[in-house]
C-alpha cells in the first residue's frame, strides 16, 4: 500500500506549510486549483502532501490519506461491500488522476488512481 496523497485541511495553511518546511525540509508550491487550492510538496515515497483550507464552512480540519490503486471504481466497490459509506465517488482531478473518499467507522480514507 502506497500513500499517493496525504491531505491536510486546516484554516492555518501557511503555518502548517512552514512547520513541515522547517521540520521535514519540504518545499511547498503555489496553490493548485485542481487540488482545491492545496499547496503541495513531494514526500519521500514520491507521493504528494497537500495542505489546503476548508472548501466550505462546515468542513472541519482533517488529515486524510489517499492510497494508490490501479482501478479506483473496483476499490470503491470493495470498500462499499465491506461496509464503508462512499463519501465522494470517483472524481477526476485534471492533471493528477482520479480520487474518491470512503468513510468507515468514522475514518475518512481516500483512493487515488494516477492519470493515464
Amino acid at each position: 500500500m502506497k500513500v499517493q496523497y496525504l491531505e491536510i485541511v486546516t484554516p492555518e495553511v501557511d503555518a502548517i506549510c512552514e512547520t513541515y518546511s522547517q521540520v521535514h525540509g519540504m518545499n511547498f508550491g503555489a496553490p493548485d486549483p485542481n487540488l482545491g487550492g492545496a499547496r503541495t510538496a513531494t514526500m519521500s515515497n514520491g507521493g504528494m502532501l497537500g495542505v489546503r483550507g476548508p472548501l466550505r464552512d462546515t468542513e472541519a480540519p482533517i488529515v486524510r490519506h489517499y492510497v494508490l490503486v490501479d482501478h479506483i471504481q473496483s476499490a470503491v466497490d470493495a470498500a462499499a461491500s465491506a461496509g464503508a459509506e462512499v463519501a465522494l465517488p470517483p472524481m477526476e482531478l485534471p492533471g493528477h488522476g482520479v480520487c474518491a473518499i470512503v468513510n468507515q467507522g468514522g475514518i475518512e480514507a481516500g483512493f487515488w488512481q494516477l492519470a493515464e
